[in-house]
């Protein structure tokens, strides 16, 4: 099972509760989940696991480098599967929906910004907060 190495892997004993998690991860339409999603999903499945160690487990993975936490000025707190590539972010105001997106104009901007102030970017992140564009039909 590649959850069980991946968990052996991170130093970590390999339990149901973690196994479920990162297995909703795994295989989620959605790469962006927040805590309170992680348990619904489980108690839709029939897992009985409390928030309590959701939590705790989401915060393990967070150390051990297979979860990324996301923290946006909304006070909403998502994670995400350790990503291999960088990517920006897009939040809805209206929706909470997370987006990611990647743009080399933007990354080539930032780059030069830096370089021009006589630094190099070591390390950013991006969010931009939207909200639909209403419908004039």
């Amino acid at each position: 099972m590649a959850e069980d190495k991946n968990l052996r892997e991170a130093g970590l004993k390999v339990t149901l509760p973690r196994i479920r998690i990162l297995e909703i991860f795994e295989e989620s339409d959605d790469r962006h989940l927040s805590a309170d999603e992680v348990y619904k999903k489980l108690v839709e499945a029939g897992d009985e696991v409390g928030l309590a160690t959701v939590y705790r487990v989401l915060t393990q993975f967070e150390s051990a480098g297979i979860l990324l936490k996301q923290n946006f000025e909304n006070g909403h707190s998502v994670y995400e599967l350790t990503p291999n590539d960088h990517h920006d972010h897009m939040v809805c105001l209206k929706t909470g929906k997370v987006i990611e997106f990647t743009n080399e104009i933007i990354e080539e901007q930032q780059e030069k910004l830096a370089a021009e102030s006589g630094y190099k970017i070591v390390d950013h992140k991006l969010v931009l907060y939207v909200e639909p564009i209403p419908n004039n039909d």
